[in-house]
């Protein structure tokens, strides 16, 4: 008679699932070659990378390189300049504030001109109106801050010239920082609205027509439909688009902010965001611990909002959270 004790049984379970891993892989090997790209170049440009983390906890000198240089005393002396100086808590909160600004007037256009393109029954009409609003994503930030202070110079801007010739007073947009979170809200609108418009738009061409028709045959009108229809099957993508946009609420677009803004420094108070901020500080001082003490925050925080996003809209919705 076999007696197999509970040692053995376990050794027999793990070779058992090691054999059937053995098995999927031998299985789906072709996959598997095909993912090889992917997942080599996932691991050199994201999780390799990881190890530089160790620079916001050291005085970085070049001559020594990342491992050889000397760990700061105290340790967390690099993130002391960001979490106590004035500069960077403004940088702080005008990153969070003009990204929750960016993301819920992106909603809103974004979802809009996806609703009124899926309403045009002309494909050739909707085509040429579908190409106009994704044609300012492929002009580069640094045209649109020429654009832009084309546009709103105090003696020679378009602007000021009309409102002169309309017999008021210019406007020095360059000194107002009040006026620069609309503006640079406009900016990215009509840069990327057409753009981010396409997932939109996709996800509403997947919606069986029969839909609307049964609603058309029960007297809805196209108003109706699209309350009822269009937006309820919209719901998973604009919640799972919303918690990715969430996920980069700490990291700014630096070429935007920089192209528009520049180093203006009376705009500061409401433009100056973590990106910028950081690269002055970087340009004067050559601290590159403090740099990688702000990027390192930046991924903290972030991370914890996501955590915290997809908690909310999985208690809302199960199937729409990321994870």
């Amino acid at each position: 008679m076999k007696i197999e004790t509970g040692a053995g049984r376990m050794q027999t379970r793990a070779g058992l699932m090691g054999n059937g891993v053995i098995r999927e892989l031998v299985r789906h090997r072709m996959l598997l070659l095909m993912f090889l790209p992917a997942a080599t170049l996932l691991f050199l440009f994201n999780y390799l990378p990881l190890a530089g983390l160790v620079i916001a906890f050291k005085n970085f000198d070049f001559q020594q390189g990342i491992f050889g240089s000397e760990w700061a005393k105290p340790l967390l002396n690099n993130f002391d300049y960001m979490l106590t100086s004035d500069s960077a808590y403004r940088a702080i909160k005008n990153t969070i504030l003009l990204n929750a600004l960016f993301i819920a007037v992106g909603l809103v256009f974004e979802v809009g001109l996806a609703l009124m393109l899926n309403e045009i029954r002309n494909k050739y009409f909707k085509r040429v109106t579908q190409s106009l609003t994704f044609l300012p994503f492929f002009i580069s930030w640094i045209v649109v801050g020429v654009f832009a202070y084309n546009l709103m110079n105090f003696e020679t801007g378009a602007f000021n010239r009309i409102i002169q010739f309309m017999g008021l007073s210019p406007i020095d947009f360059y000194s107002e920082a009040g006026l620069w979170p609309f503006i640079l809200t406009l900016a990215v609108r009509w840069k990327v609205t057409g753009y981010g418009t396409i997932i939109y738009l996709a996800a509403l061409t997947s919606v069986d027509n029969s839909y609307y028709e049964a609603a058309s045959i029960d007297g809805a009108s196209r108003w109706q439909q699209t309350w009822y229809i269009s937006l309820p099957m919209l719901k998973p993508t604009i919640l799972i688009l919303t918690l990715l946009a969430v996920g980069r609420i700490m990291n700014a677009d630096f070429g935007m902010f920089y192209a528009m803004v520049g180093d203006a420094a009376l705009l500061f108070p409401t433009t100056d965001v973590i990106d910028t901020f950081v690269y002055r500080s970087l340009r004067k001082s050559g601290d590159i611990g403090m740099a990688s003490a702000a990027g390192f925050v930046q991924s903290i925080v972030a991370f914890v909002l996501v955590l915290g996003s997809n908690y909310i809209a999985r208690r809302a919705d199960r199937d729409s959270a990321i994870f």
